[in-house]
Order: C-alpha cells, then structure tokens, then sequence
C-alpha cells in the first residue's frame, strides 16, 4: 500500500487553465509525488433532495453540473463554494483517484505526476435502467489514451441470475423514479453524482 503524503501548504501545487480533455483542467506546478493527497473537494453540502429541486429543469442531453454524493444523505455542489477540485477531468487512464474518508472528498495521485501534467480521474458514471439510447454519447469521454473505453460510464452491469425458485413469488420491484443526482459506481470506495467533465462528474460545465 502506498503510504498517504500530506501536502503541508494551504495552496496545493495545481493551478487551473485550458484543457485538451474538455474546458478547463487542473495541472501540476510541479512534481507530485504517488501517494500524494492533492486537494479536497469542496461545495455546498446539500440533501439528495435539494440537488434534485436545484437541478429539475435541466434538458437530459445536458451533463453540466458539479455534484459529488459524498453518501446516502449528502451531496456536495462544487458549483456554489468549491474549488479547483471541480475542474479535474475524467480519463480512462487516469493519475488520481477520489477518495471519501469521514464525508470529506479528496484527490489523491495515483502516481507520480510531472509539472504541467493534468490530473485526472476515472469517473466510472453508473448506468442506469432507464438511461437514454444516446447516454453514451452524452457521457463521450475524450481522454485520448490508448485504454479509452469511449465513454465516462462504467461497464454495463452483468445481467442478474435467473431465479428458480416459485414464479409468483418473483416480482418486479416498484420503479424508483430518477433522481438528478444519480450514483456512480465503479470504484466501491467512491461514490459519484453523473458529472460529465469533458464530471463529473453529472453535468459539469
């Protein structure tokens, strides 16, 4: 296990300017050594409920937002308060990864990271049953790099085994409507609302 490194000064060594990725990308001022946690992700600290009121309206074709869900009760909005964090792009083959350790979000480097090498993270959205035909589209990941899976959703999931038990005893759950804020698998350590960097992680700018 790598050992976790502190970055000890207020300001992290990243600043925030055009990215080939997608709009704007966080990189390096320097060389971040692996293990290194970067920067937390910050927000407001909002109920799934208000995420969903504050972005009821939004066209479905449209990935623009910065929701982190953090658990079962919050969600952080990078869109109001938040900080460089937000604009870390997603890449297939990324440098970083997000971790949650006492409802608190960080960027931490997966490896070590050159000066002016952007950051990224794998976003891994989870697929939905009701998702629409063009959601890979939507969530088309521009990353580049030889491993791109061509999108910011994660595998589909495997189909569930057929149950042998009685017919009548195997009945459809109630359909759970969705929500605007949705949860994103992938990494069990990291839960993540649909935020499409290119983000998301989630409709990001």
């Amino acid at each position: 296990m790598v050992p976790r490194i502190y970055v000890s000064e207020q300001q992290p060594p990243i600043e925030v300017r055009a990215s080939q990725v997608h709009g704007l990308g966080v990189f390096a001022l320097r060389r971040i050594k692996q293990g290194t946690r970067i920067i937390e992700y910050l927000g407001e600290r909002i109920s799934h409920g208000d995420a969903d009121r504050r972005y009821a309206g939004k066209d479905a074709n449209d990935n623009h937002t910065f929701l982190f869900i953090v658990d079962a009760k919050t969600v952080i909005d990078a869109g109001v308060g938040g900080n460089e964090a937000r604009f870390v792009n997603h890449s297939c083959d990324p440098n970083c990864e997000s971790v949650i350790e006492n409802r608190c979000v960080y960027i931490d480097a997966l490896r070590a990271i050159e000066p002016g090498e952007e950051l990224t993270y794998d976003y891994q959205i989870q697929r939905e049953d009701d998702d629409p035909p063009n959601v890979d589209e939507i969530f088309a990941c521009r990353c580049g790099c030889v491993r791109c899976r061509g999108t910011m959703l994660g595998p589909p999931k495997p189909p569930a085994p057929r149950s042998r038990g009685n017919p009548a005893e195997r009945r459809r759950p109630a359909p759970v409507p969705k929500s605007a804020v949705t949860q994103q698998s992938a990494a069990p350590k990291t839960t993540f609302a649909r935020d499409a960097s290119s983000e998301q992680s989630v409709r990001r700018r």
